[in-house]
């Protein structure tokens, strides 16, 4: 455990849970966190999560600009259930992704634990899509992978980011009421 991921810690807590309210500012303290947690993984040599931190810091910019423009007319986005059809193809992307990057992290790095590295990252990206789409079952996946992060995150001795997970268990399903509860407000309206 360092300072720098003791703070990286701290930033992307508040992101998550400004993420969980609705609150836009959520998405650029996710763009410094993750530059941070570029650099915690790298050192972990968790190549896989090193570099999904380069894809979230593009969802990051396209969250941001989906939350204020990404609704009906360019409006704001609302909370909404994805289908069945949308969800099953997600997961089958997150499938295929988790084992074809596991295969070449692999093969080309020393990787270490790359199978269960590219698949816990390869589900994130799923579900981080959904957070900027703000679909409700993004916390259910979020919940799911992060169960997962805690014992991966253990295992390494990142005692902290093991910690920042499992409160991103807390926080996903705060998330999850949160936004069904919005859910629920919109249908009355």
């Amino acid at each position: 455990m360092t300072v720098f991921e003791l703070v990286a810690v701290a930033i992307t807590l508040m992101a998550v849970y400004l993420t969980a309210r609705q609150v836009i500012g959520c998405w650029p303290l996710a763009m410094v966190s993750v530059v941070m947690y570029a650099v915690v993984f790298y050192d972990a040599r968790l190549y896989a999560d090193m570099g999904l931190q380069a894809v979230y810091l593009a969802l990051a910019a396209y969250g941001w600009w989906a939350w204020l423009h990404g609704g009906s007319d360019h409006g704001e986005l609302h909370v909404t259930r994805g289908s069945a059809g949308v969800g099953l193809g997600l997961l089958a992307i997150g499938g295929v992704g988790g084992v074809g990057l596991g295969l070449l992290l692999e093969r080309w790095t020393n990787a270490s634990l790359p199978f269960m590295d590219s698949t816990l990252s390869a589900f994130s990206v799923v579900a981080q899509w959904m957070q900027t789409r703000k679909l409700l079952q993004a916390w259910l996946l979020w919940i799911a992978v992060d169960v997962f992060y805690v014992g991966m995150f253990i295992y390494k001795g990142l005692f902290l980011t093991a910690g920042l997970y499992a409160v991103f268990l807390l926080l996903a399903a705060l998330g999850f009421r949160d936004w069904k509860r919005s859910i629920e407000q919109e249908s009355r309206l």
